[in-house]
């Protein structure tokens, strides 16, 4: 079945491809003849629109079967923990570790060269 649809998605634009050589073809006709442009005529017009609802048609059925919008329909098995689990924004390379390189206390806990900022008054 999925042959059938390729066949109306290339005769489709087959088609389209005709109308828009007829439109291009009449405009060339009314330059040579010296007449005003005012509207295509109506079999052009129902051929393009004809050839775009047979291609629209063809391509959706080809395509396959659409999944659903949301996405709760596909997280429904995960949990909370898992959903939220970003390991692509797990930063282990950051300047904060130009800051505390080779500043420890007694502990061996890392001080900050801000410390006695925080922990003196003003004067």
């Amino acid at each position: 079945m999925s042959s059938f649809h390729k066949i109306i998605v290339i005769v489709g634009l087959l088609s389209l491809l005709h109308s828009a050589f007829s439109a291009a073809q009449h405009r060339s006709y009314l330059r040579i003849t010296s007449q005003e442009f005012t509207t295509l005529p109506l079999d052009i017009v129902v051929q393009a629109v004809t050839s775009l609802f047979a291609v629209m048609w063809g391509v959706l059925n080809v395509a396959g079967q659409l999944r659903e919008i949301p996405a709760a329909a596909e997280l429904n098995t995960l949990t909370w923990e898992t959903q939220c689990n970003l390991p692509s924004f797990y930063h282990f390379n950051h300047r904060g570790k130009s800051l505390y390189n080779g500043i420890f206390d007694e502990a061996g806990l890392p001080i900050s060269p801000f410390s006695d900022w925080v922990n003196t008054a003003p004067e």
